[in-house]
């Protein structure tokens, strides 16, 4: 049996998705995925980006090398999914599917803070990266504050690598000294399903002269005055503002009528919506685990299991398990990991490994092996 797969989006979501259903089923996987942009960028590789570890080219792969059996790649932009008959339109025409799968992310809102757009020095984005690395040599004293505009956000421990290589970036121009660095978290602890990680990062806060602000996000930035006002009226005076916008699922699914509170609803364990043949994953959902590509990646493949199964005949997977593994930079040339394990328990649990060099070419083994794997050359 063969049947008509829709995909919208090429993250780690539909990437991986795309990619195991071409591995399973080859040329009849009846793939197709469509993705506005026209090129993927890891999540980490903003950061080097910002602090010039890395050019902007040098981080993006290109859609055009994404080849794989069986899967149609369409450069369109979605701006309708009916998912009752799981119709899709898109700026190109009209695409009927069997089944289909959101995986479109999730982007920025700018004005849900007031005065952010206006300061305009966000790190998030792949642009705004690139502009943090234009405006970053211009700051020479004074206080940066690090701070994050609501949750859920991508990537929980960004904003405290952010912090900690600010450190090392201010540190290599001699000017560590003439700065304050402040971040301000909603959360009380940097990663609150691990405690021994939220140690860590609050003993490199401490060693580093950083300030930690808890549980509070910022809520909105009064440029003409340099402040950062968080949610409960304490206000943070800046030199340099690095912000995380507060999220929100694209429009299009907003106005698809499959979001509740922001994001698509699915079952944890399938990635099921409440609309038949329709499943969600990645940041565009809701399913009980941290906004960022390592899960993203798991769930696709849940759903790429699902489907051979029923398309293919045979056992059902077990589901989705809520486990990931996310690298974090410690600064000074360390990278530490901490293992996190959402759905088993009553509660989120995670386990540190230590920072250590080690980790560093591990981390680099975690993106060259999606690269290989997704943006591999194609065949002769």
């Amino acid at each position: 049996m063969e049947a008509r797969i829709l995909v919208l989006g090429a993250g780690f979501g539909g990437l991986e998705l795309a990619t195991s259903l071409s591995e399973a089923l080859g040329a009849d996987a009846g793939v197709t995925l469509i993705e506005s942009g026209d090129a993927f960028v890891f999540g980490y590789s903003k950061l080097d980006v910002m602090f010039g570890k890395a050019a902007p080219g040098a981080v993006r792969l290109h859609y055009r090398d994404f080849a794989k059996p069986g899967v149609r790649f369409l450069s369109e932009t979605v701006t309708a999914i009916d998912p009752e008959t799981r119709r899709v339109t898109t700026d190109r025409g009209e695409h009927e599917a069997d089944i289909l799968v959101v995986a479109l992310g999730a982007g920025y809102d700018f004005d849900a803070t007031p005065g952010l757009a206006e300061v305009g020095t966000e790190f998030y984005s792949v642009a705004g990266a690139e502009r943090m690395r234009a405006v970053l040599p211009s700051f020479t004293r004074g206080r940066a504050v690090v701070g994050v505009c609501g949750a859920p956000f991508k990537c929980p421990p960004a904003p405290s690598e952010a912090a900690l290589l600010l450190h090392d970036y201010l540190t290599e121009r001699g000017i560590r000294d003439d700065c304050e660095i402040v971040l301000a978290l909603p959360f009380g602890t940097p990663v609150p399903p691990s405690p021994d990680t939220s140690a860590a990062l609050l003993e490199a806060f401490d060693e580093r002269g950083i300030e930690f602000v808890s549980g509070r996000r910022v809520a909105s930035l009064e440029p003409g005055r340099s402040v950062a006002v968080l949610e409960d009226g304490t206000e943070l005076p800046y030199d340099l503002f690095l912000g995380v916008p507060k999220h929100t699922a694209p429009r299009v699914v907003l106005e698809s009528g499959m979001a509740e509170n922001g994001y698509i609803p699915v079952d944890s364990r399938t990635l099921e919506t409440r609309f038949a043949d329709v499943y969600a994953v990645g940041d565009v959902a809701t399913v009980g685990v941290p906004k960022a590509g390592v899960f993203s990646e798991r769930e696709a493949r849940v759903v790429a299991e699902t489907l051979v199964a029923r398309l293919r005949g045979g056992k059902q997977p077990a589901g989705y398990d809520g486990r990931g593994s996310c690298y974090i930079e410690f600064g000074a040339g360390r990278v530490g990991r901490v293992d996190v394990d959402f759905l088993s328990g009553p509660k989120p649990t995670g386990t540190l490994r230590e920072p250590s060099a080690a980790l560093v070419a591990e981390k680099v083994h975690f993106g060259s092996s999606r690269r290989a794997r997704w943006f591999a050359p194609r065949a002769a």
